[in-house]
């Protein structure tokens, strides 16, 4: 690896879906046939209005905005039966994340998952891939007070790796995501995904670095 964006860098943290997984149309997909079950049709706004929120603030919308009689325990324990035969057999890696993830791990660079996820899908993401011994920290919404765009889960993931966020570098695939990077002081790559494409340009404005795939680095 001889990228200019690993310069200086002793960290490098990863949100998940999106950015290390490619998985964001599942959750569309899940949001679909889960508000189906009650008879409710997605809103057009849905996505947007819920981007960045952790699995639990997420929950929390669905209850306080649709007819749904399941308590937020349940409403989390459907969406985490519903992802997971899809993380196992539907949802592969970024092109070029195990090739990364070698790299960094041969120049000594940490390595974190920072994630608005649940952790028992994370960790069941990580075991599926073989994940687990690349990182040293997995920090999920349910660890921190605020979901992105606020810095709370990098910072997190920062202290737990023992880096400075001024030398960490973040990829994620969404704005609130690249924010999220920002506001903590770190360097963000956006990385392209199908399901943001609309924002490609919002996020090369907001990103310090952009990358079609993770190939782009070597």
């Amino acid at each position: 690896m001889r990228h200019e964006m690993l310069k200086n860098i002793g960290a490098v943290i990863f949100d998940m879906d999106g950015s290390l997984v490619d998985s964001m149309w599942m959750w569309r997909a899940i949001d679909i046939e889960y508000l189906g079950r009650y008879g409710i049709s997605l809103p057009e706004n849905l996505q947007s209005e819920i981007e960045g929120m952790s699995f639990g603030e997420t929950a929390l919308y669905f209850k306080e905005h649709f007819p749904i009689p399941d308590s937020l325990e349940e409403i989390k324990q459907t969406w985490n039966r519903m992802a997971w035969d899809k993380y196992i057999y539907e949802v592969p890696l970024k092109k070029g994340i195990p090739e990364f993830l070698n790299g960094c791990r041969t120049h000594g660079i940490r390595l974190g998952i920072a994630t608005s996820n649940s952790r028992e899908l994370v960790e069941n993401v990580a075991a599926t891939h073989q994940l687990r011994e690349y990182f040293t920290s997995i920090v999920t919404g349910s660890d921190v007070e605020r979901g992105k765009p606020a810095p709370d889960i990098y910072l997190e993931a920062a202290g737990q790796l023992g880096i400075l966020p001024s030398e960490c570098l973040v990829f994620e695939d969404i704005v609130a995501g690249i924010q999220a990077g920002k506001n903590a002081g770190m360097r963000v790559c956006a990385v392209e995904d199908a399901y943001s494409a609309h924002d490609r340009e919002r996020k090369k404005e907001l990103a310090d670095y952009y990358i079609e795939d993770y190939m782009d680095l070597f």
